[in-house]
């Protein structure tokens, strides 16, 4: 099958395949993200990291929601992307901030070395593929943010990623329709680990694409448990 007839089949698929407006948006990292794209419709279905039903829907609920994180992401510094899966949101993090190194924390080893692939594929020099949970680099490793997506409720989220960021750091995580809930749910874990009030932001990327909530939480003060 020729590419034009590959993209047109996609476009099938998926109404947002084709869509110039694409290019626009993602900007210098497009092609890095059409790479990834490409990754996850043929070896990312065929490894079990992306549903073959999700093909269709990859750039409106996967690549354009995680892009939507990236307004809230300091431009420089450490970003760490826990339980980074198949790459979203840290490799397209990786793409559109291309000054900051970014970190994608997996435990899995089958992910680590789908990652590894990725990031060695589209030449993102800018991140770092790192096998291990959250919770065992407290004291070991410091962020000045942290991203997530469908990786735990805020309550447990906290736990993680609070530690990891420094005073004025920032966790921001992509959440769902039920992201306020989860907020109020775990308000008393975010006061404990130093977190400010969390603020919950409807995020757009393109006319047209499903907003996002984002999760935005700044680390006020570095304090454990007590």
């Amino acid at each position: 099958m020729s590419s034009d007839e590959h993209n047109a089949e996609q476009s099938e698929i998926d109404p947002w395949q084709g869509d110039v407006r694409l290019v626009e948006f993602f900007g210098e990292a497009w092609p890095a993200i059409e790479g990834f794209h490409r990754l996850l419709t043929d070896e990312g279905v065929l490894r079990g990291l992306v549903g073959p039903r999700e093909v269709g829907r990859l750039w409106e609920r996967h690549l354009l929601n995680s892009a939507a994180v990236v307004p809230f992401l300091p431009e420089t510094g450490r970003i760490i992307d826990i339980g980074s899966g198949a790459g979203l949101p840290g490799i397209v993090v990786a793409a559109m901030r291309p000054h900051a190194e970014v970190i994608l924390l997996e435990p899995m080893e089958r992910r680590i070395d789908w990652l590894t692939e990725v990031v060695d594929e589209l030449g993102l020099s800018n991140a770092v593929v790192t096998r291990g949970r959250a919770e065992e680099l407290h004291g070991e490793l410091r962020a000045d943010a942290v991203t997530a997506r469908a990786v735990a409720p805020l309550d447990r989220l906290y736990r993680w990623a609070l530690p990891l960021l420094g005073k004025g750091g920032v966790l921001v995580a992509l959440k769902g329709a039920r992201a306020q809930d989860e907020v109020e749910a775990g308000a008393r874990w975010a006061k404990k680990l130093g977190g400010a009030a969390a603020e919950v932001i409807s995020a757009s990327t393109i006319e047209g694409a499903e907003q996002t909530n984002v999760v935005r939480v700044v680390r006020e003060a570095e304090r454990g448990v007590r």
